[in-house]
C-alpha cells in the first residue's frame, strides 16, 4: 500500500498511481497502452491493474464511488 505500481503519462507530465491496499499486481490492462482514452471516456468503465491482496481485510478500509466523491466535493 502506497507503493507507485503504474504511472500516467500527458503530454505535460507523467504521475505515479498508489496502490489503495498492499498486493501483488496479477495483471496489467495492455490496451489502455494504445488507447488511453479509454480512461477518460469513462474511469470506472475501465482498470489500470488487477491487484491480489495480501490481506482481503484491507478492502474494507477502501471508499465507494459515493464516499470518495462526497469527501472531496467542493462546499458551496
Amino acid at each position: 500500500a502506497g507503493e507507485a505500481c503504474a504511472v500516467v503519462e500527458s503530454v505535460k507530465a507523467a504521475s505515479d498511481v498508489f496502490a489503495p491496499i498492499a498486493g501483488a499486481v496479477v495483471d496489467v490492462h495492455d490496451a489502455l497502452a494504445k488507447a488511453p482514452e479509454m480512461l477518460n471516456r469513462d474511469a470506472y468503465a475501465s482498470w489500470l491493474f488487477r491487484l491480489e491482496p495480501e490481506d482481503l481485510r484491507a478492502i474494507d478500509s477502501l471508499l465507494s464511488a459515493q464516499a470518495y466523491a462526497a469527501s472531496t466535493a467542493v462546499e458551496r
